[in-house]
Formats: structure tokens, C-alpha cells, sequence
């Protein structure tokens, strides 16, 4: 599958939304705060979403991205703060926002013995889509790639196929605004870059996309814009390409360290940061090849071995660290 730049998705994004004109703001969140006894889930939060946009919340586990979803969503009421969607009040107009939203949430309950076609028009019902819905369900089927499969109980698909499943029950309503939560997680490496195709096709039929993931290569994938969440707080919120460069990082230099380096890897040319973790050592540099180079001159002067020495381009991994001093998978 063929990556897509980020200056491409910018372009993109600046063209939809028209050369010199003001973006429109579909998703409105001020002061958003939401406790749980003496825990701050969500403490502040404000963000803004622009129409026919990827938005994604990137964060580890515990970060408040669930919770945040769910008050924009409707699901749960805040302790403070103002929600906007699409021009409802996602507090006092809750019902009338779900007319026009599409969810899919991390995990999602549903009836084992039903085929996938029978799950699709039963959730139809429920919405009450206007007329026959029969063609509605069979371009949704095809779209998730799920044809095949629409005689089949929803207790006999893989997990990815519920994942897809999902995915259609969320568009079911022809929503404005589709909100996904973790779409991807536990899913094998081939049915995640399918899921990455589907939101591409969601998005491409202009609608606009919320997601949460702690994946950042599916973050910098899909998303125009990133806000980066930890403990309940936006930290910094950005296109992924502007955040990178914001880091004066040109790469990361992973390297196992066979001994002692007492000090002074912080003050190798280039070097930004220094992170250590038992013999693997991560050096955040503006200059690899500099760093590199003395880096091999100062183990040799003190006797010790390197091993297993790579370079990754600077990514959203290190926009977090730099910003939290934390791995996204601590």
C-alpha cells in the first residue's frame, strides 16, 4: 500500500476546505472536565475539529481519550465544560446528535446469532432510516468488504471482520461526524492497513473523523491534525509533520551498550536527548551522522562495545517523549 505525504494530506485538507477561506469548525470542546472521585480523567481540555478533516487523539492507555470521546459523543455527561457538534449541544441536545454521528466504540456487544446482514438492517430499524434500506446494507457490505460474509452469525467472524462489521453499523446512519475509538487495536498487522483503507474511503466521502489510537505510525498515517493527550491534558495539538519539526530532531540512534558509558553521550554533536533503559540507549539527535561519528570515537576511548546500532526518523514517538519524558508504551 502506497504511503501518503504529510504535505500531501495538508494540501489536501487546505483544498477541501477552499484556498484562503476560514475552515469550518464542526467539533467545539472548551473547559472539558470529567472526575471519578478523587481521579482527573479529563482535566481542561480544548480543541477544535474542522469539517472533512482526520482528527486523531493520540495517547497511551489511561490518557482520558476514551472518556473525552464519550462526552463529545453524548454517552457521558461532563462536570464542566461546553461540547459543539455540528451545531447541537452534545449535553442538553444529546438525542437529536446522535442522528448524525456514527460510533464505533472499542469494544462493541452484539447479538451472536444474528447473520451481519440481519445486524445491519436490525440497526437500520433502530435508526429509522427512511424507505428500503436493503441497498444502503449491501453498499455498506461491500465497502467493509463483507459481501461474503452476510449470511454468516456475527459469533463466526474473526476478530477483524467484527472490527469491519463495526465500522458499517457506525455508517449506517449516514453520519456527518464518525467517531472511532482504538479501531484498530488487536488486530493482526494486514487487517489493521485494511481498517486504514476504510477510514480513507470514509473520509474521502467528505465526511469528518475523530479517532484515538496509541499507535503513532496509524496516527501519522491517517490523521491531518494530532492532539497529544497524557493524564487527562491536551499537551500540544498540531499536524503530525508540524510537530516533528518543531523537535529540531532529525532522528533517533538506538544502540546496545556492551559496559559502562559513565556521562557525556548528552554532550555528543547533535545529541537532544538521552534515554536509557538497562544496556539500550536512545539518542534524540539534530545531526546523525555527527552523532554517530562520535558516538563510535567516545565507546572506543572507554573500552565498551556497541551492538545492534539503528536510526529511525524522528516521529510522533518522540514529539510524546519530548513532551511527557515518557514512551508511548510505558
Amino acid at each position: 500500500m502506497e504511503s501518503v505525504s504529510e504535505e500531501a494530506r495538508v494540501e489536501e485538507l487546505a483544498t477541501r476546505s477552499g484556498a484562503g477561506d476560514v475552515k469550518e469548525e464542526v467539533i467545539r470542546i472548551r473547559g472539558l472536565r470529567k472526575r471519578y472521585g478523587e481521579v482527573v480523567a479529563v482535566d481542561g481540555v480544548d480543541l477544535t475539529v474542522y469539517r472533512g478533516e482526520v482528527f486523531g487523539i493520540l495517547g497511551p492507555n489511561g490518557a482520558g481519550k476514551t472518556t473525552t470521546l464519550e462526552m463529545v459523543e453524548g454517552l457521558r455527561r461532563p462536570d464542566e465544560g461546553e461540547i459543539e457538534v455540528a451545531g447541537y449541544d452534545a449535553v442538553s441536545e444529546a438525542g437529536k446528535l446522535k442522528r448524525i454521528i456514527g460510533v464505533q466504540l472499542q469494544t462493541t456487544a452484539l447479538f451472536d446469532y444474528l447473520s451481519v446482514e440481519e445486524t445491519l438492517s436490525l440497526f437500520a430499524d433502530l435508526y429509522g432510516v427512511g424507505g428500503s434500506h436493503g441497498e444502503r446494507v449491501r453498499s455498506l457490505l461491500e465497502m467493509v468488504s463483507l459481501s461474503e460474509k452476510k449470511d454468516a452469525r456475527v459469533n463466526q467472524l474473526s476478530g477483524g471482520q467484527q472490527q469491519r462489521l463495526s465500522m458499517a453499523l457506525a455508517l449506517i446512519n449516514d453520519p456527518q461526524v464518525v467517531f472511532l475509538d482504538e479501531p484498530t487495536t488487536g488486530l493482526d498487522p494486514q487487517a489493521r492497513r485494511n481498517m486504514w483503507e476504510m477510514v480513507r474511503k470514509i473520509r474521502s466521502e467528505g465526511r469528518t473523523i475523530v479517532l484515538t489510537t496509541h499507535y503513532m505510525e496509524e496516527a501519522e498515517e491517517l490523521c491531518d491534525r494530532v492532539a497529544v493527550m497524557d493524564r487527562g491534558r491536551v499537551l500540544v495539538c498540531d499536524t503530525p509533520l508540524a510537530l516533528i519539526r518543531s523537535l529540531d530532531v532529525d532522528a533517533t540512534v538506538l544502540v546496545t551498550v556492551d559496559g559502562r558509558l559513565d556521562g557525556g553521550l548528552e554532550w555528543l554533536p547533535g545529541v537532544r536527548g538521552v534515554e536509557r533503559s538497562g544496556s539500550d540507549v536512545r539518542l534524540q539527535t539534530a545531526n546523525t551522522q555527527d552523532t554517530i561519528t562520535a558516538l563510535m570515537r567516545f565507546a572506543a576511548e572507554r573500552g565498551v562495545r556497541l551492538r545492534n546500532l539503528s536510526v529511525q526518523s524522528a516521529n510522533l514517538e518522540d514529539v510524546f517523549i519530548s513532551y511527557t519524558g515518557r514512551s508511548l508504551r510505558d
